[in-house]
């Protein structure tokens, strides 16, 4: 049943997946050095970077950024509650590993209605005795059916930071706002919103020629401005965009990433330019690698 990701059918979920076709969450997951992806994903990955070669970096700093907003959240902010749309598939430090890193009873919940997704909720639910996540089965577009599930493991009284990174590039022109400020109505005072989201703005050519590589597999995403991204702290009621404002993600509040695995040199240069993506050290990144807004707003 919608909502409760974990009653699914496993069978039933698998015959869902379409494996002769590219897939948004398994090309990212290929970026990210996960296995949870196919042939044809990787195929899709690797025309995008021929189309842009410094391209998984957008993917990377994008990952990074979460990382961050989630440790300022926690420790800056106080805040031990996340609400996670769009979650993808597992890879890396997920929300609630990186929360509850800092504070074991911090609670997560996820939200995806991809079945590719759903397949390995459970992988997102290991959390420690002290905190609590959960999966809700929803689309971004089911606003009320997403906070009422998420309020069975969180508490709306306290507040909640709303991760929408990397998800409303797939949500076509004027329909993305108003979801937004649904979702943000039904958080309490001290709640924040975390938005990452791509652009064609600062770099055209590579930018469209990466999507031009994606229409042909036959899904796409919507680029959006800096002050298009903007509009969704301004135009929610009650939230006010912290400083340093919308950046490129590397820009807001930088810290060195985490380095990449060890790898043998000689087994390094056998691999092909996929296979070293999850071997790259991503902090050799300047300005002109990175086509991805991300900001954090705070509820007043």
């Amino acid at each position: 049943m919608p909502g409760d990701a974990l009653s699914q059918d496993p069978a039933e979920l698998r015959r869902r997946i379409d494996t002769t076709k590219a897939h948004s969450a398994r090309v990212y997951d290929v970026f990210l050095g996960g296995k949870d992806n196919y042939e044809v994903d990787r195929a899709a990955a690797a025309a995008a970077l021929a189309a842009n070669p410094r391209g998984y970096l957008d993917v990377r700093h994008n990952r990074d950024f979460l990382r961050r907003a989630v440790t300022h959240l926690v420790e800056e902010r106080g805040v031990r509650q996340f609400l996670d749309i769009g979650t993808g598939l597992p890879t890396g430090e997920n929300v609630h590993q990186i929360a509850q890193g800092i504070d074991p009873g911090a609670r997560v919940v996820y939200v995806d209605n991809d079945p590719v997704v759903l397949t390995h909720a459970r992988a997102l639910l290991t959390s420690g005795p002290e905190g609590r996540t959960d999966y809700v089965d929803a689309d971004l577009r089911e606003p009320a059916l997403i906070l009422e599930q998420a309020a069975k493991t969180l508490d709306f009284d306290q507040p909640i930071a709303l991760v929408l990174v990397a998800i409303l590039h797939f949500i076509e022109a004027e329909e993305a706002y108003p979801l937004v400020r649904d979702l943000v109505a039904a958080l309490p005072a001290g709640s924040h919103l975390v938005i990452s989201h791509l652009t064609d703005e600062m770099h055209p050519e590579p930018t469209r020629a990466v999507r031009r590589t994606y229409t042909e597999r036959g899904f796409t995403f919507v680029f959006r401005t800096k002050d298009e991204v903007e509009r969704f702290f301004t135009e929610t009621p009650g939230i006010t965009l912290e400083e340093p404002g919308v950046l490129p993600v590397h820009q807001w509040h930088p810290s060195p990433a985490p380095a990449p695995p060890a790898v043998d040199p000689v087994f390094f240069e056998g691999l092909d330019d996929i296979e070293k993506i999850r071997y790259r050290d991503i902090n050799d990144v300047t300005d002109d690698d990175i086509n991805v807004y991300g900001a954090v707003g705070r509820k007043d």
